[in-house]
């Protein structure tokens, strides 16, 4: 009879998975590599040509000449999952605009994460202002780099509202500049004072020159 060599046939079969795997991940994009990487620059590219074409650009509005935008490289360990903590005695936050109003916001959840080694943490708004925007979560924030390489006003960070949910992926990559950094004419809101963080963010859109 016959004798299975039970170590080769392990080592096949887990040579077997890990292929398959690797199928799979080639087949996805790796979010580690030129795949993540090539969908942050067609993001960027088409962002560009809206700034410069659309009729509904803020320097198309405004009859601003555009120059481009500018950015950091894409860089994977900006790209984070923070823990959701909501908070559940949600109290009326008025944040200061860049001409001078206030925007009032509801508390929403606090959003915990790691970077670069250290415990850092946003505070997640929900508007109360009337129209479109009414419900919709808004997170600002500035960092190290503020008012050097980025935005001295902070930046913006798209974030939205899924019920039940724990966690939620930060991506800094996807960082951007309101468009009162190319108009002074807008109105934007300012971060919330919890939400300088003492650390430099190296990722996403730089100051508009």
């Amino acid at each position: 009879m016959k004798t299975i060599n039970y170590r080769r046939f392990g080592i096949l079969f887990i040579g077997g998975v890990l292929a398959v795997i690797l199928l799979l991940t080639l087949r996805q994009g790796n979010p580690q590599g030129e795949g993540y990487g090539q969908v942050l620059i067609n993001e960027r590219a088409e962002k560009d040509k809206f700034m410069r074409d659309n009729s509904q650009s803020p320097f198309k509005m405004n009859g601003v000449a555009y120059s481009g935008l500018t950015y950091y490289e894409p860089d994977i360990n900006y790209r984070v999952m923070a823990q959701l903590e909501p908070i559940q005695e949600k109290k009326v936050r008025v944040l200061p605009t860049s001409n001078g109003k206030e925007n009032r916001y509801l508390e929403y959840a606090w959003a915990e994460f790691m970077l670069k080694e250290k415990k850092l943490k946003l505070l997640i708004l929900e508007s109360m202002e009337m129209g479109p925007q009414r419900g919709m979560l808004f997170c600002a924030f500035a960092d190290s780099t503020s008012g050097r390489e980025t935005y001295g006003a902070g930046r913006y960070l798209e974030v939205k509202k899924i019920k039940g949910a724990t966690t939620l992926e930060l991506d800094f990559n996807k960082a951007y500049n309101p468009y009162c950094a190319y108009v002074d004419t807008y109105s934007c809101p300012f971060p919330p004072r919890e939400n300088i963080l003492p650390v430099e963010i190296k990722a996403g859109e730089k100051v508009y020159k």
